[in-house]
């Protein structure tokens, strides 16, 4: 199994949770982060902002529909601009659903 954590636009958040629900994926973790990425923040005028609002989803697949999940996300969250975001993969290892103590894995 793998962990996607997709930090996309705060704008975009409800768009990218919509279409991966539409395309199956509909177990995920959201949350609202802040951060900056290459661009190192943002400045406007004479006012800097050193980390932006973005938001964090969460989910955990198998390894076969990874790569249909990270499609879906790019094409959602893509607008082209600094800022649209990033797509972690990362190996899950185990897995325990608290309810039942139940490995899922």
């Amino acid at each position: 199994m793998k962990k996607v954590s997709a930090i996309v636009r705060p704008e975009m958040a409800e768009e990218v949770s919509e279409a991966l629900a539409k395309g199956g994926f509909s177990a995920l973790t959201k949350m609202d982060v802040a951060g900056r990425g290459k661009q190192m923040g943002l400045r406007m005028g004479s006012v800097y902002y050193d980390e932006l609002p973005k938001v964090m989803l969460w989910l955990v697949l198998d390894d076969e529909r990874v790569n249909e999940a990270v499609e879906i996300i790019n094409k959602t969250a893509h607008t082209g601009n600094f800022g649209d975001g990033k797509i972690f993969i990362s190996p899950v290892e185990e897995a325990y659903t608290i309810r039942t103590g139940v490995k899922e894995l």
